[in-house]
């Protein structure tokens, strides 16, 4: 179980994650269009998040932390990959609305929320998307709590299932198998899980 200055943190080292390796996510955007941008709109629209939680101070919920997390992605979302992430957020944080902590069972309820949200809101998904990447994500951490309700190895399973959803992506959508590349939008997504 972790508390809300830890989910906060987390949350903050995620979008450093992304920042730091925005270009080499930029590197993969081929789909839907081949704008090169994908890594560096999820970072802006992360960073967004990173700013306003670094505001609010050690003594924050899990459920508060999630809350300025969501408000802040929406706020500040870029391109069709920071739009959907900021759904998986708001998703998320729908889910963990007044939890003062989380453990692992809470992790897979939000994920899979937030999958919902995204679903939801895309007029036509398709498959080899960052879209896929976290419902395959959030499928397996949620039958990981059959096991455990313990974070750590629910976050490890979700990781492990989004990397390897990753790597299918260039399998599930034409224009990436053509390129030879996979969902730049998925990789944002693992390297946000990470």
């Amino acid at each position: 179980m972790i508390s809300g200055k830890i989910l906060r943190d987390a949350i903050i080292s995620g979008a450093n994650n992304i920042n730091n390796q925005r270009s080499r996510v930029d590197e993969l955007n081929v789909f839907p269009v081949p704008d090169g941008d994908t890594g560096t709109n999820m970072a802006l629209t992360l960073g967004n998040a990173s700013k306003e939680l670094l505001k609010a101070g050690d003594d924050v919920t899990a459920g508060k932390a999630s809350e300025i997390a969501a408000a802040a992605l929406l706020r500040g979302a870029r391109g069709n990959s920071g739009v959907i992430t900021s759904l998986l957020f708001r998703g998320f944080s729908k889910y963990m609305k007044g939890k003062d902590t989380v453990d692992g069972f809470d992790l897979a309820g939000a994920l899979t929320e937030g999958v919902e949200a995204a679903y939801k809101a895309v007029m036509k998904p398709a498959e080899g998307t960052i879209l896929t990447v976290s419902r395959v994500s959030a499928e397996a951490a949620t039958e990981a709590c059959a096991e455990t309700h313990a974070l750590e190895p629910i976050l490890d399973v979700a990781i492990v299932s989004a990397k390897a959803a990753l790597e299918e992506t260039v399998n599930q959508n034409p224009v990436l198998k053509k390129a030879g590349v996979v969902d730049a939008g998925g990789m944002g997504f693992v390297l946000i899980l990470e």
